[in-house]
């Protein structure tokens, strides 16, 4: 089977169109249904890379550190990710509990695996080996990782928790915010331009 890299589908229609040249800015869009084909990426390698090892970094002490201290009544207690869903399991909520532990732990830091393994090799002119696995894996874990709706709920349990008790923001929580905003930025960037970036590497 030979490849052709001038060439790209329409995802809408499945239309075939020669490959355009994009500037800054620019965005193709198939003409008969209005999906958009590709748009320029520019050295996009460049720019998410260091934001995934940002992203890692914060993963690390979003986990290892705890998001608030609670003390109430002389008792004292630090509350972790790991912690609210081993509670959770403990409380005879163990769907919900594998629900948390899904999307807020090990869908996002997959996400974030795979983009630091995808993105390593492509300035070298080189596909990782499983390239096309592991972009259709990126694609179909983008509606599931949910770090901003658990955000969400800690600040809205913070706040509930501040008329009864003293709370103490730990460096958990702050990584979260910081974590939220990388994956906002990062998984904005389309899996399938992979595809553009790798075949550009491949042809110049």
């Amino acid at each position: 089977m030979q490849q052709v890299h001038h060439v790209v589908i329409c995802e809408g229609c499945d239309a075939v169109y020669q490959k355009a040249v994009l500037g800054r800015g620019q965005v193709a869009r198939c003409p008969r249904c209005g999906t958009e084909l590709e748009r320029y990426t520019g050295r996009a390698q460049q720019r998410i890379l260091p934001m995934v090892l940002a992203g890692l970094l914060m993963f690390a002490v979003a986990n290892l550190f705890p998001i608030v201290a609670i003390s109430l009544g002389g008792q004292y207690s630090e509350v972790t990710l790991a912690g609210a869903v081993q509670a959770l399991s403990q409380e005879g909520m163990a769907e919900v509990a594998l629900l948390v532990l899904a999307t807020t732990l090990l869908f996002p830091l997959m996400q974030l695996l795979i983009l630091l393994y995808l993105l390593v090799p492509l300035p070298r002119q080189r596909r990782p080996l499983g390239f096309a696995w592991l972009v259709r894996i990126l694609q179909s874990l983008l509606p599931w990782g949910m770090v901003e709706v658990f955000l969400l709920g800690v600040l809205v349990a913070i706040i509930k928790l501040t008329s009864s008790a003293e709370v103490i923001i730990g460096p958990a929580l702050g990584a979260f915010v910081a974590l939220t905003v990388l994956l906002t930025v990062i998984l904005s960037f389309q899996p399938r331009n992979f595809w553009h970036m790798a075949f550009a590497e491949s042809t110049e």
